[in-house]
């Protein structure tokens, strides 16, 4: 089963503006549970633009890894963090290293970097497309929203940088994986589905463990605060 251009189009476009979105609105807000709430809306987001990639190249397989996107990444992860908010009992980022507005304009100049370094990507992408297609072959919906991938992936650097409390370093984490996993699908046409899997089973355990020790620290020092922590080797 193949859809098609026009609705592989739409489809592509829509699934890329929401995870740009989402990247977008982590900087804004400061509230851990809004953050995990914005992190399960990108899992399925990217799950969508899986499946939209399955159904345009028409490959069954990409079709069972949209599923196991949406499961580890849309709801698995999401639901593990979320526990992890409960017992770490702050309920936002009070002090980040970056007040929102800051961090909205450093999010248009990264995304600006980001259209400007995927030239390249685009090119070598439309080179292989075009070499399989026997010559004549343009970039297509896919290759031009690679941008979005490699925006995600700085943000993600952004909030690992910019944020002080262990959860919210690992939704930047997270979000990098997600920009990291949007490059590899836009660029190959997809992952193979064993990979996926295996990536996306280990990305689970790291927050599985993140949110556990969260919890741990909350529960001894009050709060997950990394630069707290820090000062107890001092």
């Amino acid at each position: 089963m193949r859809i098609s251009e026009a609705t592989f189009t739409q489809i592509v476009a829509l699934s890329t503006g929401a995870l740009l979105v989402t990247s977008v609105l982590f900087v804004w807000r400061r509230s851990l549970a809004a953050g995990v709430r914005l992190l399960a809306l990108q899992g399925g987001a990217l799950a969508l633009l899986v499946a939209a990639i399955a159904l345009g190249e028409g490959e069954g397989e990409l079709l069972i890894t949209a599923v196991v996107v949406l499961a580890v990444k849309g709801v698995a992860i999401p639901l593990v963090l979320r526990r992890g908010v409960l017992s770490d009992g702050a309920a936002r980022e009070d002090e980040p290293r970056m007040n929102p507005t800051t961090g909205l304009l450093a999010v248009a100049l990264l995304t600006t970097l980001a259209y400007v370094v995927s030239r390249p990507i685009i090119d070598a992408t439309t080179g292989v497309a075009a070499l399989l297609a026997g010559g004549g072959a343009e970039a297509g919906p896919a290759a031009f929203a690679v941008p979005v991938g490699i925006t995600m992936v700085l943000v993600g650097f952004l909030l690992l940088v910019t944020r002080r409390r262990a959860l919210s370093q690992m939704i930047g984490f997270l979000v990098l994986d997600n920009g990291i996993s949007t490059v590899a699908f836009l660029t190959a046409a997809g992952v193979p589905f064993i990979v996926e899997l295996g990536v996306s089973l280990d990305v689970l355990l790291v927050a599985l463990i993140l949110a556990v020790l969260s919890g741990r620290l909350a529960e001894f020092f009050g709060a997950a605060d990394i630069g707290e922590v820090r000062e107890l080797t001092d």
